[in-house]
Order: C-alpha cells, then sequence, then structure tokens
C-alpha cells in the first residue's frame, strides 16, 4: 500500500510540474495581451472623456462659426450683445432657465451662432 501511495505521490508530483511548465511558458503572452488590453481601455476612456467634455478637446470648428463666446454651460456659439443681456437677468435660476431654452431652440434649428434677434425669440415663454 506505501508503494500504491508513492507511486500517486510522485505521478501528481509529475502533473503539477507539467502544470508550472505550461503556466510559465505562457506567462510572456499573458503579459502582452494585458498590456495590450490596458492600452485598448487607455485609448478607450480618453475618447469617451474627449465626448464628455468638448470644450477641452482639440477639434476642428464648425463650417462658418468663428471662435468667440458660448452660452454658458453648453458649447452653443454666441455674440457679446447676449452674453451680456444673459447678465442682466437677475435671478440665477431663471438665467440658467432662459439659456437652456436658447441653447435648445438653436440645437434644434441648427444656428451656428446665437445673436440677439434669435436670443429675444427664442427666450419668450
Amino acid at each position: 500500500m506505501d508503494q500504491s501511495v508513492e507511486e500517486r505521490l510522485q505521478a501528481l508530483e509529475g502533473r503539477l510540474a507539467r502544470i508550472e511548465a505550461l503556466l510559465e511558458g505562457s506567462a510572456p503572452g499573458l503579459t502582452a495581451a494585458t498590456q495590450s488590453i490596458q492600452a485598448w481601455v487607455t485609448e478607450y476612456v480618453s475618447l469617451r472623456l474627449q465626448q464628455l467634455v468638448p470644450e477641452t478637446c482639440e477639434h476642428a470648428p464648425s463650417p462658418g462659426v468663428v471662435g468667440g463666446p458660448v452660452l454658458p454651460g453648453t458649447t452653443v456659439r454666441c455674440t457679446e450683445d447676449v452674453i451680456h443681456r444673459l447678465g442682466r437677468i437677475p435671478i440665477p435660476f431663471v438665467r440658467q432657465m432662459v439659456t437652456q431654452k436658447v441653447a435648445e431652440a438653436a440645437r434644434a434649428e441648427g444656428a451656428p451662432v446665437v445673436d440677439v434677434a434669435f436670443f429675444e425669440r427664442a427666450a419668450t415663454f
């Protein structure tokens, strides 16, 4: 019976040695795969962050839109006069509501820049 246990123990140690050899042989492949996945995740997260915060990304301006101010809290271009008119609204939450309404109207109509005439038309409730 002792010989049977000894044989089984040697067989088990032989199997473990083969498993260890296989694992050691696959380590370089695992390292390369891990690095590849890490690079992909880094690139993916970077692209998603650029989509979430477009003002900080480098991208070509829209055709016909030259730099200038934007409606606060949006990416919608406007004139300095519109910024001045928004600043004259004394209640902050009302100013924010007007800004959002004008921005939604500009997006819906595809207006590249919000001027005073568009602002007055879009800001009326």
